[in-house]
């Protein structure tokens, strides 16, 4: 496993990053989610990322028994704030003050640690101002709660701003997490540069694009049983924006270049995630400890340059581009 700076900072983590969003307390029982957490360790990951809202705290629980024991010295623990949690009240969600200071303390108390090495903003809060935000990660830091501060999924203009004020009251402001893959790239145009710029890495979601770019899904045929395209709890309407014939006809044209590097689909889309030298680590999620054995892989694999040219050339204009989209994933409260 290969590690590499998170952004400006003398922090590394894992080249994969290992997730439970829609794992962790819903889809995957308690007794598979050790497996795989336990895969993952075994595998060389050192580096863990939930949030407080998956599985409506549950996820949380489960990572945290599952990580109970290890030396967490050896350890990057990350976990996000910002969705509804709890009852659903007033201030159960959203980047005030009141709220990011409850969250961290019951993020802390269900992981079991006394604090989290990234602590991130799940999303922009339209109805929060900026600098009350900031400051209040600026005293979760100086309180030792978290070390460093991260966001996902803002626009170049709202990493510009949080950079300012983080840099104002001399905070480590060090990471985006959005969604990127082979066939959505709407960081590369604007995010990517500011983020350079900034001394911020990319963090990176769905790396595997819903599991589409593993090849199971083809074009004129019905999704296999028990997939994430059959799946009525979310699975399928996040999956959906893909499951188009033209997008999954595209795909399979890739199957020839991951034999020719020797690697499976999946690991072949992790793989390419990682040529971005802005990309920190790729997040992969897990039902089975196989998954995590096969992602795995694609640490430290290098894509020769007429490689990725063949890859663009392959998916052509199916690939998502347009960085507007970025603010579509930032709902309005």
């Amino acid at each position: 496993m290969k590690h590499r700076h998170l952004g400006a900072s003398g922090l590394k983590i894992s080249e994969i990053t290992y997730g439970n969003w829609l794992t962790h307390g819903s889809q995957v029982e308690n007794e598979a989610a050790m497996a795989c957490v336990h895969a993952a360790l075994d595998a060389g990951i050192t580096t863990f990322d939930t949030a407080d809202m998956y599985a409506n705290t549950k996820a949380e629980v489960v990572l945290g028994d599952a990580l109970r024991g290890q030396r967490r010295e050896s350890l990057e623990i990350f976990t996000k704030a910002y969705y509804p949690v709890g009852p659903l009240g007033p201030n159960d969600s959203g980047l005030s003050r009141k709220h990011l200071m409850e969250s961290i303390d019951g993020s802390l108390r269900r992981l079991g640690t006394d604090y989290v090495d990234l602590y991130q903003a799940h999303r922009w809060d339209n109805a929060t101002p900026l600098e009350e935000t900031m400051v209040a990660f600026a005293d979760i830091v100086r309180s030792g709660k978290a070390l460093y501060i991260g966001v996902s999924e803002w626009t170049a203009d709202q990493l510009r701003a949080g950079a300012a004020l983080a840099k104002e009251l001399r905070i480590p402001f060090v990471s985006n997490q959005p969604q990127y893959s082979a066939l959505w790239r709407i960081i590369e145009s604007d995010v990517v540069p500011v983020s350079r710029e900034l001394g911020i890495s990319q963090i990176v979601w769905s790396p595997v694009a819903q599991g589409v770019l593993t090849g199971k899904y083809r074009p004129g045929h019905a999704a296999p049983a028990g997939s994430r395209a059959t799946d009525g709890n979310g699975g399928a309407e996040m999956i959906s924006r893909f499951m188009r014939d033209d997008v999954l006809e595209r795909v399979q044209r890739l199957r020839p270049i991951a034999d020719e590097l020797g690697l499976s689909m999946a690991q072949l889309a992790v793989s390419w995630v990682l040529q971005n030298d802005n990309v920190a680590s790729a997040l992969i999620g897990a039902s089975r400890p196989e998954q995590v054995h096969e992602n795995v892989r694609a640490s430290g694999v290098i894509i020769p340059p007429e490689l990725m040219s063949r890859i663009d050339d392959c998916l052509g204009d199916v690939v998502e581009r347009d960085p507007a989209k970025t603010v579509e994933e930032s709902p309005v409260r």
